[in-house]
């Protein structure tokens, strides 16, 4: 499925509608600390059980008390009806490690001058990671076009997350005029394999636009790594409905030298039928191998892809 750039339909002012649930509203702010602190901070603390409060430990089952054991983690509720002492005993959540892989291929440069795919997917990262460091989680980065371009180790310093951010605004979608694709999105996911040292959670945004079963073949051999996956699909509104009416100029993105002139009525039940077919392809061949897979539009507020990451982990844990 090719990647294509186009003149954009007439829509309404974005800055008509502004508030954090605007992705386009928020780009305006610049700074990507600034909006992911917006978007963890207020959307979600209003919307999910916070993750912000509390210890990152989750309680799992009684034992007898014994001398030197903390006097704060006797259940006196037990206490009270057994006439014993029985100590709290937590799972320390600490461990989790995670991956966050963001695409930053030339189809991911597709979006207007002010929130392309790449802007929505590095935003997603960058709350994502303050997210995870406020949970007392390991979290760590690489971004890939046809290979890895940059890359941090999983850390649960907080000082990370400027990393985060500062990798993130020094990067931009390939330029296809200096670049040669030479692989894809399979290609670089086998490429970001071998560095995860220890078992990990995967987060990999991208347009994912690459051939569905070698996708699928890289996901497995993440499985079989035990790994676990979560694939946020970014695509752009114009890419869902294909809305253009007009005699319109297609660019892929990749490949500067292809162009091409097309009349939408003619192709655009062809094209929806591809695109959708690729969607569900690449839906059903994640489900298959038991990784978590959520579509998101680049007009979708970020508190909803990153309550579907919340819900992803509470299933997982149960």
């Amino acid at each position: 499925m090719p990647s294509t750039t186009a003149s954009k339909p007439n829509r309404p002012d974005p800055r008509a509608t502004r508030g954090s649930d605007d992705p386009t509203a928020l780009a305006e702010y610049g700074r990507l600390d600034l909006v992911a602190r917006l978007v963890v901070e207020g959307a979600m603390l209003g919307q999910h059980k916070s993750p912000l409060k509390g210890t990152s430990v989750e309680f799992t089952e009684h034992r007898q008390y014994h001398p030197g054991d903390e006097i704060r983690h006797i259940d006196w509720r037990a206490y009270g009806k057994t006439g014993k002492y029985f100590v709290k005993e937590y799972e320390d959540e600490t461990n989790l490690r995670c991956q966050l892989l963001v695409d930053s291929s030339g189809s991911m440069a597709y979006g207007d001058s002010t929130l392309s795919k790449f802007d929505y997917a590095r935003q997603l990262a960058a709350s994502l990671a303050y997210l995870l460091l406020a949970q007392r989680d390991a979290v760590g980065l690489t971004v890939f076009d046809d290979h890895v371009r940059s890359r941090l180790a999983p850390s649960t310093q907080h000082a990370l997350f400027t990393s985060v951010t500062d990798t993130l605004e020094s990067l931009e979608p390939t330029d296809e005029s200096s670049s040669a694709f030479a692989g894809g999105v399979a290609e670089s996911l086998g490429e970001v394999l071998p560095t995860l040292s220890r078992r990990s959670l995967v987060v990999v945004i991208s347009d994912f636009l690459d051939e569905p079963d070698e996708l699928i073949q890289a996901l497995a051999q993440f499985r079989h790594a035990r790994h676990e996956l979560i694939l946020f699909h970014v695509v752009a509104p114009e890419e869902v409905d294909f809305p253009f009416s007009r005699p319109t100029q297609f660019h892929d993105l990749e490949h500067s030298s292809r162009r091409m002139l097309v009349d939408p009525h003619r192709v655009r039940e062809r094209y929806l039928h591809h695109f959708n077919r690729f969607c569900s392809r690449l839906e059903q061949g994640a489900v298959g191998q038991e990784v978590d897979y959520q579509r998101v539009t680049t007009s979708q507020p970020y508190a909803t892809a990153l309550g579907h990451y919340l819900t992803s982990r509470s299933r997982r844990r149960r």
